[in-house]
């Protein structure tokens, strides 16, 4: 079994969140606490705010919302198994995939839809 390499000390919200493998870089990482996608105990924070032990973190990223509870801290990325031994996911369940495959999609390769096709779809959803 792998341990945990833990530093026991406050930590850059950035740097965690890249080390324990929700945002996949450093630098979309600290995009993301700019842009408010992040929030530490309910409080959207700046890269620099630093995270301890007991922290909740609320992390928005590829459409789902991930809600961790930080139980260690660490500096440096890690492998997917060590990295969910430094939280306790409290995040709800993806949606069920029935919902999104009602979800109409075009078929691959036809390209947008002609002027005949928006007016049709237009009417359909009852805006002429």
């Amino acid at each position: 079994m792998t341990t945990v390499p833990t530093t026991g000390q406050a930590v850059r919200i950035d740097a965690w969140v890249w080390a324990v493998r929700l945002i996949k870089t450093r630098s979309a990482a600290a995009e993301a606490c700019k842009a408010g996608h992040v929030k530490l105990n309910g409080q959207a924070v700046k890269p620099s705010q630093q995270v301890v032990a007991g922290d909740r973190v609320r992390v928005w990223v590829n459409h789902r919302e991930h809600h961790v509870e930080v139980t260690q801290t660490i500096r440096k990325r890690v492998g997917a198994a060590v990295a969910r031994q430094c939280y306790i996911d409290h995040s709800p369940p993806p949606p069920p995939k029935e919902v999104l495959a009602s979800v109409p999609v075009r078929d691959r390769g036809t390209g947008r839809p002609t002027k005949r096709e928006r007016r049709e779809l237009d009417r359909l959803r009852g805006r002429r």
